[in-house]
């Protein structure tokens, strides 16, 4: 366990100097070696499961007063279950194979717990009694268990484990993502995967950061970014948040094989057909998914109007999509939008549907449409979809 959060956390360093073996696990204190009795009053061995709220990087606090449990129901000295255990039945995704969370426990005091280590010793006391009466043994081990915390994250991902979505989060582990374009759409979607697990980020962009991408980009803006390359920008806001970004200034061509190696999905967000072009036929021909971003839009009769979409080419079907002519190929004369380029509302909007539809992909997200192809308009907020 880190000697940092024990040393800072006075009910953690209590737990520790008893003798629990404690780890830390996505986010979840875990204390093995827990003894109970099963139905035929024979010793088990489980572990207490508790949630970590994290106040700042070092201190953490309880969220309730309830924990998971890996077991079955501990039982009395009869063999009967311990009654005024709540809960019930339930799952937990950890990283560690052999902590497997099988039901939730709630028995709280009146005046609930002050700490951790209140909380493990109640639970401790009713869970382990009857088997340390049964068979003299003792859930003070002082036995060592690696962490299982190992992240791409320099700071704890509090937000999954708060939300007990790290069975799905698992999904995106693996997988090195490619932005091509890092104008207002691709700063937007870099935000949004940068707090993905996903194993690798890869940007690439060669342009300067100018006042108006301030204006349609995330985060706040510091004078000494300007005049600076987009992707030295983006690589040091993003260095002390995660592992694994890398933002090279630099062009995407149809010969670019070397800088996509490995990579298993990209997003192209580049607003001209011709560089659109070449990037299409590197990713089609290295068999990448991939999802292409782009808008519509004009000004017609004094406000703005017209389409953001998301088009997503499976590398099955890449070559009968591109017969369809969904995203523009060629340069577009007298284009609106870059003239009125600084609409971060829009930018966000774009990305967020495209971000959407890449977990959809994953199964992160449920989708009954499976659409490849998205038009919103944004006369009257339509989604339209093929």
């Amino acid at each position: 366990m880190s000697n940092i959060l024990v040393s800072l956390n006075d009910d953690l360093k209590r737990l520790q100097d008893k003798g629990y073996a404690i780890s830390i696990d996505s986010n979840y204190l875990v204390i093995h070696d827990i003894p109970y009795l099963d139905s035929n009053k024979d010793l088990q061995i489980g572990a207490i499961v508790t949630k970590l709220v994290f106040t700042d990087l070092e201190h953490v606090i309880q969220e309730d007063h309830q924990i998971f449990f890996c077991g079955s129901h501990p039982c009395q000295l009869d063999g009967s279950n311990i009654r005024n255990l709540g809960g019930g039945p339930t799952s937990l995704q950890l990283v560690s194979p052999d902590v497997i969370v099988q039901r939730s426990f709630s028995n709280k005091p009146a005046n609930g717990f002050t700490d951790f280590f209140e909380k493990i010793q109640s639970y401790v006391t009713i869970i382990s009694g009857p088997a340390i009466e049964l068979h003299n043994v003792t859930p003070w081990t002082f036995n060592v268990y690696n962490d299982n915390s190992q992240s791409v994250f320099k700071v704890r991902d509090t937000l999954t484990s708060r939300a007990e979505i790290g069975d799905i989060t698992k999904r995106f582990e693996e997988d090195v993502i490619a932005i091509i374009g890092l104008g207002g759409t691709g700063s937007y979607l870099l935000d949004f995967l940068v707090k993905t697990p996903v194993k690798e980020i890869r940007t690439f962009d060669l342009d300067l950061f100018h006042v108006h991408n301030a204006f349609r980009s995330p985060g706040k803006l510091e004078k000494e970014e300007l005049g600076k390359r987009k992707t030295d920008v983006y690589q040091k806001r993003y260095e002390e948040f995660r592992l694994g970004v890398e933002c090279k200034s630099k062009f995407i061509l149809s010969d670019s094989f070397e800088d996509m190696e490995g990579v298993t999905f990209a997003f192209v967000c580049v607003d001209k057909g011709s560089a659109r072009k070449g990037i299409f036929e590197l990713l089609i021909k290295m068999k990448i998914p991939f999802i292409d971003v782009g808008m519509g839009l004009d000004k017609l009769r004094g406000t703005i109007s017209g389409t953001i979409r998301t088009t997503y080419f499976d590398p099955e079907i890449a070559e009968d999509l591109l017969e369809k002519k969904q995203a523009p190929m060629s340069d577009l004369p007298n284009d609106v939008y870059k003239t009125n380029i600084q609409i971060s509302e829009l930018n966000a909007l774009n990305a967020s549907l495209a971000i959407i539809k890449y977990k959809q992909i994953k199964g992160f997200y449920s989708d009954d449409s499976c659409y490849q192809h998205m038009l919103l308009t944004l006369d009257n907020l339509h989604l339209n979809g093929e």
